[in-house]
């Protein structure tokens, strides 16, 4: 279904069921991908995981839903606050981007990243970091064209969690 989307904060009693369907459905549905909803504890706990920075560790992030004009979850996005850089700078690991199959191509994914961007400016998060695995070839490009950089691991911020799915890393640092 084509949009029109609506970009909300992520709500537990709401969008729960929705996320974890649309999310173990395309990694393990559409790319075979041998994980689960449970080898991902943030799916069970995403206020705790990304809201509230896993518990406050580093500062909040964000946890933001796609709905279609039924209110189904058509996509999501996530910011996982990693802390600040070697030069003080925040940074922030892109979790959890991923857009139902009949919304791709739509403008939805550029929607989501764009409202994530917006939303890291004002809370001080200067750089993105993402990791993914070599399968999404769509994403890559969807990443390159939004101006991410591929990086090597080593480049990768001490803080930036590295699931064992990603294999392929891209940063971008945003202006304020």
């Amino acid at each position: 279904m084509a949009g029109p989307w609506r970009i909300v904060p992520f709500e537990p009693a709401r969008h729960q069921d929705g996320v974890v369907s649309l999310i173990s459905g395309i990694q393990r549905g559409e790319f075979g991908l041998a994980i689960t909803p449970a080898d991902q504890p943030d799916l069970m706990d995403i206020p705790g995981f990304y809201v509230n920075g896993v518990n406050g560790r580093f500062g909040p992030g964000c946890f933001f839903v796609a709905e279609d004009s039924g209110g189904v979850v058509a996509g999501s996005i996530a910011l996982l606050n990693i802390g600040p850089g070697v030069d003080g700078a925040g940074q922030g690991a892109l979790r959890k981007m991923f857009v139902r199959a009949d919304a791709r191509g739509t403008g939805l994914a550029g929607t989501l990243l764009g409202n994530l961007e917006a939303w890291c400016v004002p809370h001080g998060v200067a750089r993105l970091f993402l990791g993914t695995t070599d399968r999404f070839l769509a994403a890559h490009r969807f990443y390159e064209k939004h101006g991410f950089a591929r990086v090597e691991k080593a480049g990768l911020p001490a803080s930036f969690p590295v699931m064992r799915v990603d294999t392929v890393f891209y940063a971008k640092a945003l202006s304020s």
